[in-house]
C-alpha cells in the first residue's frame, strides 16, 4: 500500500513532488496551477500484480504513457469530475462514472478541468492470459458504464476506490477473480459487430459466454463438453472448433481454471482450516495424486509447499515462493524424493527430510516474534542472553525488527507505532531500554550514555534453536521481507528510512564543499507495494548538536536512539530530484552468539555473522552460520531497504522491517559439502554462493583482550579481500574437487570479488561464485 499527499510537503515543493509521484505510476503531469496544487494518491498492488491507483486532485492535464510497460493494459474509472480524453487527434468527452480501456502501447491525454477523482487499474496481460483467450482490442476504447456488464464493472471499481486504504489480499481476491469476466464482456457487448470482426466477433462473444458457463460449473466434477454445448445450443464439434480458434482445448482449459481456483484458495486465510483434499474436491478434482502432479507441473511447486510459503510477488503464470526453485546444483543437501501421495501424507511437510532427521514425527510450527522492549537487545551480543523465543529445526518465524535510525524522523518512523514508541521511550525520568552498546553502564568511558554506543543495532531475539550445539550449522532462509509502515495518520501506509553520512563513513575526511567536516541525514520514502520498487529522497539536513533527555550533549551522531529535535535542523526538500533508488530489502545484521564471555559490540562482523551488510541477503536467499554456543542464539537487526556495496558513507537506507524466515539446523553428523567444517558466514541465492571475508575473520580470538577496540585500528580492504580469496579458494577445492591451480585460475576469470562494507570496524569483502560456472 502506498499513500501520498502534497500536504506533506512545503507549498513551494508541492507541484514538483506531485509530478514525481504521478510519474512513478506512468502518469505524466503536463499542466497544473502551482499556486493551488493539491493532490492525493493511494495505490495498492495485489498478489497478481494488478495495481489500483486512486488519484484525487485539483484541475490538471495528464498523460497516461505506459509504453515502457507494454505488457500491461489499463482501465480508468472517472469517479468525480469531467474529462476530455485525447487519443491521437480524436477528442472524447467522458462524463462522471465513465470507463476507459487502454492498451499499454497507447498514450492517452487527460484534460481534467475541475476538481476530480479517478481510479486507474493497471493489469498485466499475463494475468489475463489464463482467462481471456480472445484478443483484447488495441488502442483506447470507451466502455459504456450505464448498461450491462459495464455498469456492474463501474460499481465494483468505485467500491475499490472508496475502500482502497483498507484493501488486503482477501478483500481484493474477489475483484481479481471477477474483473476479467466483466471487462471482456463489457468490451464486447458495447462494440458493434463490425469492430469485432463480423462473424469472427460473434464467435468470440459466444466463446466468452462459454467461458462464463464453465466458470459457474467448475465445482461440478462431471462437467463435460456435451453439457456446455447443450446449454448454448451448439454441437460438441462446433464447441471444439471454438476452443481450437484460441489454441486451446476444452479439457485443458477446465483443468487450468480449476487449478487456478485451488491455488487462490490455498493462499486465502478464509480457507486455512480446510485441508488440501477439501479444496481440490470442491473445485471438481476427484484424485489427490493427479491434482498434486498437475499443480506442480503448472506452478513448479507442490500444493503443500505452496500453501506454506507462497511467492512474495505471486504470478498467475508461474507462481514461486520462498527460497529459490531447487535444482541439482542449487542446494547443499539431497531432498527426499516424495511421491504425490507422499506429499499429501505430510501434514505440515516442508523440508520434511531435514526436520525428520533431527525431530521425527513432529509438525513444523509458525511463530511470531514482535519487537518490544522485552524481545530486543540494543547494540550488543552475548552468549548469556535469555532467549526471547525457542524453535525447532524447520520452524517458521515472523520477526519484527526496528531500525536504530528511526529517531532521525520521529514523526514518520516512530509516532503512533506502539512497538517503536515503547522501545524508543526516553524522557528525563525514564529510559525504557537503558543499555545501548557493549560499553560500561555508567558511561565512564566517553560519557555518551549507558553502553556508550559501542554497538548500535536494535537486535530482535535471541532465538534458541533446539538441539543446536557447537559444530552444527544453522541456516536462516529469508522467505519474505516487508517494510514497517508509518502509523502516523499523516503518513499512514507509507514507509520511510534514513541514510546518515556519518563521521565513521569512508568519505568523512575527504569532503570538497564547506562546511568540513559535516554529517548529513537523508530521509527516504521506501515504496515496495508495486512492480517498480524503489526509494526516493524526501529531504535532508545537516546534523546539529543534540541534547538527549538526560542532558548529555551529542556533538556528533555518536549514540543510538537520540531523537532529532526538528527545531534544531533545517530541512532541504530539494534533494535527489528524479532519482530512484532500487529497493533491495535485506538484513545487515544476522548473527549467532559468539563463544566469548562478556558483551560483544554489534558493529564489527566476524565468523559468527553479525553486521555483515551484504545486500544479497534478501528474499529468496539463505545464510549459513556456524554454531558457537548451545542453542545457537540467533539475533536479527539492522534492516535495510537498500545498500550499495561498500556502504560508503556509513549507513544504508535504514528502515524498520518485518521478515518471514525458516530456521533449519544442519547437525555436524549430517553435513555435506560445503557445510562440512564451515567456519564463516556463507550466503546462498538461487544463482550464486557468496563467500564472506573480513579484515580479521575471528577478531575476538585473534586480537586478544583488547580485541573490541583494536579491531577498529586493524581494518583494511586488503585484509578483507585476502580472507575472501582464501575462503573462496578453499570452497572450490573442497566442494568442487579442484586443484589449487585450477581454483586460482577460476577465481581470476570467473568469480567476482567485491567490497561488502568498509565502515564496520572489521571491513568486509566477498566472492561471488556463480553456480552456472559448473555444468554438473
Amino acid at each position: 500500500m502506498l499513500r501520498f499527499t502534497t500536504n506533506a510537503y512545503p507549498k513551494e515543493q508541492r507541484w514538483d513532488s506531485w509530478r514525481f509521484a504521478l510519474q512513478r505510476k506512468s502518469i505524466l503531469l503536463e499542466a497544473m496551477n502551482a499556486d493551488t496544487a493539491y493532490g492525493e494518491l493511494a495505490s495498492y498492488q495485489s498478489q497478481q500484480k494488478l495495481e489500483f491507483i486512486c488519484v484525487s486532485s485539483t484541475p490538471q492535464i495528464l498523460k497516461i504513457d505506459m509504453t515502457e510497460r507494454a505488457d500491461q493494459v489499463w482501465l480508468l474509472s472517472l469517479l468525480e469530475g469531467d474529462l476530455r480524453l485525447t487519443d491521437g487527434g480524436q477528442v472524447t468527452v467522458v462524463a462522471e462514472g465513465g470507463l476507459i480501456f487502454g492498451d499499454g502501447n497507447a498514450v492517452a491525454g487527460l484534460d481534467l478541468h475541475r476538481d476530480h477523482r479517478f481510479l486507474l487499474v493497471t493489469i498485466p496481460k499475463s494475468f489475463l492470459s489464463l482467462r481471456v483467450r480472445n484478443p483484447l482490442p488495441g488502442g483506447i476504447n470507451p466502455i459504456a458504464s450505464d448498461i450491462g456488464a459495464g455498469r456492474i464493472l463501474s460499481g465494483m471499481l468505485r467500491s475499490v476506490a472508496d475502500t482502497i486504504n483498507e484493501l488486503n489480499t482477501d478483500r481484493i481476491r474477489p475483484v481479481e477473480l471477477s474483473l476479467p469476466e466483466f471487462l471482456l464482456t463489457a468490451l464486447m457487448e458495447d462494440a458493434p459487430s463490425k469492430s469485432l470482426g463480423g462473424a469472427a466477433g460473434a464467435r468470440a462473444m459466444l466463446l466468452e459466454r462459454v467461458f462464463q458457463t464453465i466458470e459457474m460449473h467448475l465445482s461440478d466434477p462431471n462437467l463435460n463438453l456435451q453439457q456446455v454445448a447443450a446449454e448454448h445450443g451448439i454441437s460438441m464439434r462446433y464447441l471444439q472448433k471454438l476452443f481450437e480458434s484460441v489454441n486451446e482445448s476444452f479439457g485443458h482449459y477446465v483443468k487450468l481454471r480449476r487449478l487456478e481456483r485451488c491455488r487462490m484458495d490455498l493462499l486465502s486465510p478464509l480457507h486455512a482450516q480446510k485441508s488440501i483434499s477439501d479444496i481440490l474436491f470442491q473445485w471438481g478434482f476427484n484424485d489427490s495424486a493427479s491434482f498434486s502432479r498437475a499443480f506442480r507441473e503448472q506452478y513448479g511447486i507442490s500444493p503443500r509447499e505452496y500453501r506454506k510459503s507462497p511467492p512474495a510477488h505471486d504470478s498467475a503464470e508461474a507462481p514461486r515462493r520462498g527460497r529459490p526453485q531447487e535444482s541439482k546444483e542449487s542446494r547443499f543437501r539431497e531432498d527426499l524424493a516424495l511421491s504425490d501421495e507422499g506429499e499429501d501424507a505430510l501434514e505440515d511437510g516442508v523440508e520434511a527430510v531435514e526436520v525428520a532427521e533431527v525431530y521425527p514425527q513432529r509438525s513444523v510450527r509458525h511463530h511470531l516474534l514482535p519487537a518490544t522492549p522485552e524481545t530486543i537487545h540494543w547494540g550488543y551480543l552475548s552468549r548469556h542472553l535469555k532467549p526471547a523465543l525457542r524453535v525447532q529445526s524447520g520452524d517458521y518465524v515472523t520477526i519484527e525488527t526496528l531500525t536504530h535510525h528511526a529517531g532521525d524522523d520521529y514523526e514518520r518512523m516512530i509516532e503512533g507505532d506502539a512497538g517503536a514508541e515503547a522501545v524508543y521511550h526516553w524522557t528525563a525520568d525514564e529510559k525504557t531500554v537503558d543499555r545501548r552498546g557493549a560499553g560500561p553502564m555508567d558511561a565512564s568511558a566517553v560519557g555518551r550514555g549507558a553502553g556508550e554506543g559501542f554497538g548500535v543495532h536494535i537486535c530482535t531475539g535471541p532465538i534458541a534453536i533446539a538441539g543446536a550445539k557447537p559444530g552444527d550449522i544453522v541456516e536462516v532462509r529469508f522467505l519474505e521481507i516487508k517494510t514497517r509502515p508509518s502509523h502516523n495518520p499523516k503518513f499512514a501506509g507509507r514507509s520511510f528510512g534514513s541514510n546518515v553520512a556519518a563521521y565513521w563513513g569512508f568519505h568523512y575526511n575527504d569532503l570538497l564543499e564547506d562546511p568540513k567536516p559535516r554529517e548529513v541525514v537523508t530521509i527516504y520514502e521506501v515504496e515496495t507495494g508495486h512492480e517498480r520498487c524503489c526509494a526516493h529522497a524526501v529531504y535532508n539536513f545537516r546534523y546539529t548538536p543534540q541534547t538527549d533527555p538526560f542532558g548529555t550533549r551529542h556533538d556528533r551522531y555518536d549514540y543510538p536512539g537520540v531523537v532529532i529535535d526538528p527545531d534544531t535542523i533545517e530541512r532541504n526538500f530539494d534533494v535527489l530530484r528524479n532519482v530512484e533508488v532500487p529497493v533491495r530489502p535485506h538484513f545487515g545484521f544476522v548473527a549467532l552468539a559468539p563463544a566469548h564471555d562478556g558483551l560483544i559490540d554489534s558493529v564489527p562482523p566476524a565468523n559468527f555473522g553479525g553486521n555483515i551488510d551484504n545486500w544479497r541477503l534478501g528474499p529468496g536467499a539463505s545464510i549459513y552460520l556456524p554454531v558457537n554456543v548451545a542453542e545457537g542464539l540467533l539475533s536479527l537487526g539492522d534492516p535495510h531497504a537498500s545498500q550499495g556495496d561498500s556502504e560508503l558513507c556509513g549507513t544504508a537506507i535504514e528502515c524498520s522491517m518485518t521478515t518471514l524466515v525458516q530456521i533449519v539446523l544442519h547437525p555436524k553428523s549430517a553435513q555435506r559439502d560445503p557445510l562440512r567444517d564451515l567456519d564463516y558466514p556463507l550466503i546462498e541465492t538461487k544463482d550464486e554462493w557468496i563467500v564472506m571475508g573480513f579484515s580479521q575473520p575471528n577478531y575476538l580470538r585473534e586480537l586478544g583482550d583488547k580485541a573490541q577496540s583494536d579491531i577498529y585500528k586493524k581494518a583494511s580492504v586488503e585484509g578483507a579481500l585476502r580472507d575472501a580469496f582464501r575462503k573462496a579458494r578453499r570452497f572450490l577445492m573442497t566442494t568442487r574437487g579442484l586443484t589449487e591451480d585450477e581454483a586460482v585460475s577460476l577465481l581470476s576469470v570467473g568469480v567476482d570479488f567485491g567490497v561488502s562494507q568498509m565502515v564496520n570496524g572489521n571491513w568486509g569483502a566477498h566472492a561471488i561464485i556463480r553456480k552456472a560456472l559448473f555444468t554438473h
